[in-house]
């Protein structure tokens, strides 16, 4: 069985040693639903790159004390990452930011593509949005990272395009398009990747997105679903971009974006 693994606030500085204090809902599962006792390793990370990782040396009703053995840092992605999201139905949004924070990503947009079945808005909106970011924190926990993915808030079209203007690469995933990811070289800086909804990106949306710089770009042979595409094309660019550095350091790389499948209930 792997150690313990939480989300939890952690001081300025943590040296080796230390004591530090799980509590709160992590502390109080860790002890009543885990029923981690004392001598037992666990490790604690405060989502943001720093964890720490010992012995339990206390056990209470409401949490842990643990002595820190090792400090751990994360280090910087290379590419970072971003993941614009369409919304998908209510019951694949779980399994798209799961995937998505699973493989690595550093940060998801939730995008209200023209398409979208889904609307969030007003209290729904603040609900899916909390959802979201809790996903993202169990799933970061259950894959170990020392880095919670960063959900941003809904984003409209005009949003989105800003983002893909600014990004030093710009992917946007459509089963139309003629472009395999094989052939891109992306930089070791930053992605942006585009990932539409069920129902696809329109026309008017793919316009805007190639006018800020976006290139079009096929993962599959096949198509696939919104929840899954994005995880496929972030496994796909972050080891071309690892190839692209080692081929000169990047020279060549594409800059000004990427696309891949443009999402809908498919994707390529």
């Amino acid at each position: 069985m792997s150690d313990g693994f939480f989300v939890a606030p952690l001081g300025d500085r943590v040296l080796v040693g230390a004591l530090v204090t799980l509590d709160g809902p992590e502390g109080r599962h860790a002890a009543v639903v885990r029923r981690i006792g004392v001598g037992e390793v666990i490790t604690v990370t405060d989502g943001e790159g720093r964890g720490v990782r010992g012995p339990v040396v206390a056990a209470r009703k409401d949490g842990l004390d643990m002595q820190v053995a090792e400090v751990l840092t994360a280090g910087a992605s290379a590419p970072r990452i971003v993941c614009v999201q369409a919304l998908p139905k209510n019951e694949r949004a779980e399994q798209a930011v799961d995937l998505l924070t699973e493989i690595g990503v550093d940060e998801i947009v939730p995008w209200q593509a023209s398409r979208s079945i889904v609307r969030w808005s007003g209290e729904r909106g603040d609900k899916s949005l909390a959802k979201w970011r809790a996903v993202a924190r169990e799933a970061a926990k259950q894959s170990r990272r020392l880095t919670v993915p960063t959900v941003t808030p809904v984003a409209t079209t005009a949003q989105v395009v800003a983002r893909l203007a600014a990004a030093p690469a710009a992917y946007v995933l459509h089963e139309g398009a003629s472009v395999p990811v094989a052939s891109v070289r992306p930089p070791r800086t930053e992605i942006v990747l585009v990932v539409g909804p069920e129902g696809g990106i329109t026309p008017d949306e793919l316009a805007a997105f190639e006018a800020a710089g976006a290139r079009t770009v096929l993962i599959a042979d096949t198509v696939l679903r919104t929840v899954t595409a994005g995880a496929v094309a972030v496994a796909q660019l972050r080891l071309l971009a690892d190839i692209a550095g080692g081929e000169d350091h990047g020279a060549g790389h594409q800059s000004g974006g990427v696309s891949g499948p443009g999402g809908g209930e498919d994707v390529r």
